[in-house]
């Protein structure tokens, strides 16, 4: 199993770059963003700093969408990182949450999604695309790679995650709805011929290490409730569109019913007031919470079902420290349950 750090560009920008070497100081492969440029500094300017300041992490924004950046210029920004420091660029996308809705725009449909999956793809791994009506190519690059990894929860989302991503990213680590989401990403590739197991599988979602999880119990859960609220924003959609009773689990669309509004200028902050709906037992399925060893006893769980990677969003009071114990003792526990299994 991977290890991904997800990081807000808050500034100062120095400081998003300093966990970021920090967690590939601790074994972490991947570094993630926030992509929000009115609520957070921009990305991809960091992305080149962080890969100056490391050797082999991975970076890219969980996520982007196809509505606040042109597709062309998203894919020149990848192969230009790509041709300055190695082909050490992914991109996480989706359908657009906090980019597009603080001003006051909608998620864009998934014809768009789909169609500039292929578009940023195919320009950001050197290939030629056909796009309005014309064909593209940067003459410039050559060699460039990039996996596109799609972010999705509805069942047709889903089901486009399974026929066009390289890889799928579930922001949530319950393990029921992890199971749901893996077998209906990977039946829709084989339904579109596709080998369904060739698509990276990828959990993200807060991760918070204490020595005491009795006595820490309330104060994680409250540094992490945030993360209950910002997947209440995608639930509603869904139950909006397929409703109570559809194939969605209980378990993602029963908490949303005390959800009266949101504030996207709290949006992924420890102490959102907006969050106050939802209630412990969700942030403990939707998190991963307590000590190393619970911790490994649920990433154990989710790489029996088929997750390659585990991406911790770390915005809460204990940033370090949980690097520093998933480097010392998580990661290490996991790397040799998974050669014990093979």
């Amino acid at each position: 199993m991977d290890f991904g750090a997800v990081l807000q560009t808050n500034p100062p920008s120095a400081r998003t770059v300093q966990l970021a070497k920090l967690a590939e100081a601790h074994g972490f492969s991947h570094v993630w963003t926030f992509d929000s440029h009115l609520l957070w500094q921009e990305p991809y300017v960091i992305y080149s700093r962080i890969l100056a300041e490391t050797d082999k992490v991975i970076v890219g924004p969980m996520v982007t969408n196809p509505a606040t950046r042109d597709w062309t210029v998203t894919a020149s920004t990848y192969a230009t990182l790509n041709e300055m420091y190695g082909n050490r660029t992914i991109c996480g996308i989706g359908r657009g949450d906090s980019a597009v809705r603080v001003t006051n725009g909608a998620p864009t449909t998934l014809k768009t999604l789909r169609e500039s999956i292929h578009v940023i793809r195919e320009l950001a791994n050197s290939r030629p695309v056909e796009y309005n009506g014309a064909t593209l190519q940067f003459p410039w690059s050559k060699g460039s790679k990039l996996d596109v990894w799609v972010a999705a929860y509805g069942p047709l989302a889903l089901k486009l995650t399974g026929e066009v991503g390289d890889g799928f990213i579930l922001q949530m680590a319950d393990l029921d709805v992890a199971e749901w989401m893996i077998k209906t990403v990977r039946d829709a590739a084989a339904n579109a011929g596709r080998d369904p197991m060739s698509i990276k599988f990828c959990v993200a979602a807060p991760m918070y290490i204490t020595d005491d999880a009795d006595a820490a119990r309330a104060h994680m859960r409250d540094q992490c409730r945030w993360f209950g609220g910002m997947v209440g924003n995608h639930v509603a959609d869904i139950v909006a569109k397929y409703g109570e009773g559809s194939a969605v689990p209980k378990a993602l669309t029963d908490y949303i019913k005390g959800r009266e509004g949101y504030d996207y200028n709290e949006h992924g902050r420890a102490g959102n007031t907006h969050a106050d709906f939802v209630p412990d037992e969700i942030v403990d399925r939707f998190c991963v919470l307590g000590t190393a060893s619970d911790h490994i006893e649920k990433l154990k769980a989710l790489a029996e079902l088929g997750v390659d990677q585990f991406a911790g969003y770390l915005q809460h009071d204990n940033k370090e420290e949980t690097l520093r114990v998933y480097g010392e003792t998580v990661i290490p526990a996991l790397s040799e349950h998974i050669v014990a299994k093979a």
